[in-house]
């Protein structure tokens, strides 16, 4: 081809993809990927099973374990073992997130209770939650105040360590602003230190919200006569092995939900930052 053929070829318009493709692109960029992806997985199982590549005593077919789980939902069952355990999740949850916020705050704001409580934190966090259950029990015993405070205790530290971050991240430019005009103490912590703060928290929270939920599962094995997680416990020790799966699926569609949840409320909240961060970028 001559040089003025290359040259002229080059100017002309690309040809754009065919509508197919376009799709297919469209489709790998929404969630929509994603949950094909799982029933791909789903579908895999129920094969599996069928064909007898897995036992099936300890491995039921997929459609079994949606059909004991549809009639324990239309039976009450599984609602009225997941109310209890929804209870005293958000019971501990929102405890431990109210404490992991002021502990934060204080500590990333105030060297005193920086220099107080870091050694402490330090020295409980590592430490993983199921290992305080006996403690606890003997102290509050077998009732929902264990639970709860397990709850809350497992919940405190992403909150509170987001949130000192969070704190220790705002622009000293910002804070000496605030000050020339007269915006000091407490005053300068709840209108320029927690809203820039805000991001972290969320996050924080965000985390401990699953947190919460692995936690008030593993307390209700432990010692419980209701709640999601005993019911699971209970079903594995009768060999109701459809029963079991369908309680671990409630757990997968609850945590899915409560994390959506909280996408939304996270979205709405902080959407001031956001706007603020698309304009940054842009």
């Amino acid at each position: 081809m001559s040089p003025s053929i290359e040259a002229d070829a080059s100017r002309l318009p690309a040809t754009a993809p065919p509508k197919s493709a376009r799709r297919v692109s469209l489709i790998w960029k929404t969630r929509w990927f994603g949950v094909g992806f799982i029933v791909l997985l789903l579908a895999l199982w129920e094969i599996a099973a069928a064909s007898g590549a897995v036992p099936s005593m300890s491995f039921p077919r997929m459609s079994a374990v949606m059909m004991t789980w549809w009639e324990l939902i239309v039976s009450g069952e599984l609602l009225g073992e997941l109310v209890p355990s929804l209870w005293r999740m958000f019971a501990g949850y929102f405890v431990g997130v109210a404490l992991g916020v002021a502990l934060g705050l204080l500590m990333g704001y105030f060297r005193f209770f920086y220099s107080l409580l870091e050694p402490i934190t330090e020295v409980l966090r590592p430490i993983p939650s199921p290992a305080y259950l006996p403690i606890v029990i003997l102290f509050l015993g077998i009732d929902d105040e264990m639970k709860i405070f397990m709850i809350a205790f497992a919940s405190l530290f992403p909150v509170l360590l987001n949130t000192y971050s969070g704190v220790r991240s705002v622009d000293p430019i910002q804070l000496q602003t605030a000050r020339t005009f007269g915006v000091t103490g407490w005053k300068l912590l709840w209108q320029i230190v927690l809203p820039s703060a805000a991001p972290y928290i969320f996050t924080g929270m965000r985390v401990s919200l699953a947190v919460a939920l692995i936690v008030m599962v593993i307390s209700e094995m432990v010692a419980a006569s209701s709640g999601i997680g005993y019911f699971i416990l209970s079903a594995q020790r009768g060999f109701k092995i459809r029963e079991m799966f369908a309680g671990v699926l409630t757990l997968a569609i609850v945590g899915y939900v409560l994390n959506r949840l909280f996408v939304a409320i996270e979205n709405r909240v902080l959407a001031w930052h956001y706007g603020y961060t698309v304009q940054q970028r842009n």
